[in-house]
């Protein structure tokens, strides 16, 4: 594989992470009405809890520690210093994540720079030590379900992925992952299932998503977040083996290739139509959906439509600058 060639599984799995993101960030930056008892919006609440809440922000931090190995590792083989450069490349991110912050509070960039800077020793340990310190971290702190420092073991897992080059011949463990993906399932079903029988029930005075009726509820999510995760991804993976699903799918790798971009846009586009409709404590769960859905209409006709004139995204393209003090070629 060339040192430059990208992995589109790593795309496609970047651009399907985004779809989910959006759907748990825009409730608080609109302000979303509570649910009331029997509605669309208290079914929908839970659809979110149960299906998309940490589970795609657990993709795209796994994903992070794979581009971190990855991105090191093609460095060094090119004869450049891939330490300092990946610090410049974090410092460049967590300057992106103090603006996005100042809007987004709970954003993702400046706690993945932090944590890549707490990781970078890991880089040079063995994969099979890297995986078991992952896996066990991931343990302890899911019981605990403290979603914050979930992202370290996750990812950690991530480079231990990139060590035992997981991606890069994908095609050659299509059993292995079936088989893997068969597992996910069932511990997904098992605990959402166990997490469904604390699913609150919406009545006069509730007091919201951080109330003490839906603590348990989403403790629980915040637990088997990252088995989900692993079966989504897992799944996802299989059905890219399928040349017609691959190509139906084809703008979801466009999406992914300008992340970084879509990502800080997806809080613009938020932001412009909360402003543009007045829509900040007037907008209700499912309203909220059908916003979502038109913003991934907009972004993912932009991304196919830019990458076919343009190497990379417009942050992407600024990213990369920065990170190695000279212009490349936007053509």
């Amino acid at each position: 594989m060339g040192l430059n060639k990208r992995i589109d599984v790593l795309d496609y799995l970047r651009g399907f992470a985004l779809l989910g993101i959006i759907l748990v960030n825009i409730g608080p930056l609109l302000s979303v009405e509570e649910p009331s008892q029997n509605s669309m919006d208290a079914s929908y609440w839970r659809f979110l809890y149960l299906f998309v809440e940490g589970r795609f922000y657990t993709i795209f931090t796994f994903l992070f520690g794979v581009g971190f190995y990855i991105f090191i590792t093609r460095a060094n083989a090119k004869g450049m210093n891939g330490y300092v450069l990946f610090l410049r490349r974090i410092a460049v991110l967590f300057l992106f994540g103090l603006i996005h912050v100042r809007f987004h509070p709970g954003e993702a960039l400046t706690v993945y720079a932090v944590c890549g800077l707490i990781l970078l020793p890991f880089y040079k340990i063995n994969k099979a030590v890297n995986l078991i310190i992952g896996f066990g971290l991931l343990v302890i702190i899911g019981i605990s379900a403290i979603k914050i420092l979930m992202v370290v073991p996750v990812m950690l897992l991530g480079i231990s992925a990139g060590q035992f080059g997981l991606f890069e011949v994908v095609t050659k463990r299509v059993n292995q992952i079936a088989v893997f993906t068969m597992i996910m399932f069932g511990l997904s079903a098992i605990g959402l299932l166990y997490q469904y029988q604390y699913a609150p029930v919406f009545s006069e005075g509730w007091s919201g998503p951080s109330g003490r009726e839906a603590a348990r509820f989403i403790d629980i999510g915040i637990t088997i977040g990252p088995i989900v995760s692993a079966f989504y991804a897992g799944l996802l993976v299989l059905l890219l083996q399928i040349q017609i699903i691959q190509k139906l799918l084809s703008p979801l790798k466009s999406y992914g290739r300008m992340a970084l971009t879509n990502y800080l846009l997806q809080t613009v586009f938020i932001y412009l139509a909360g402003y543009t409709f007045n829509l900040f404590g007037r907008v209700s769960y499912i309203e909220t959906l059908y916003i979502c859905l038109a913003i991934y209409v907009i972004q993912m006709t932009v991304s196919v439509i830019w990458l076919r004139f343009f190497r990379y995204g417009p942050l992407e393209w600024i990213w990369r600058a920065l990170t190695y003090l000279k212009v490349p070629s936007m053509r």
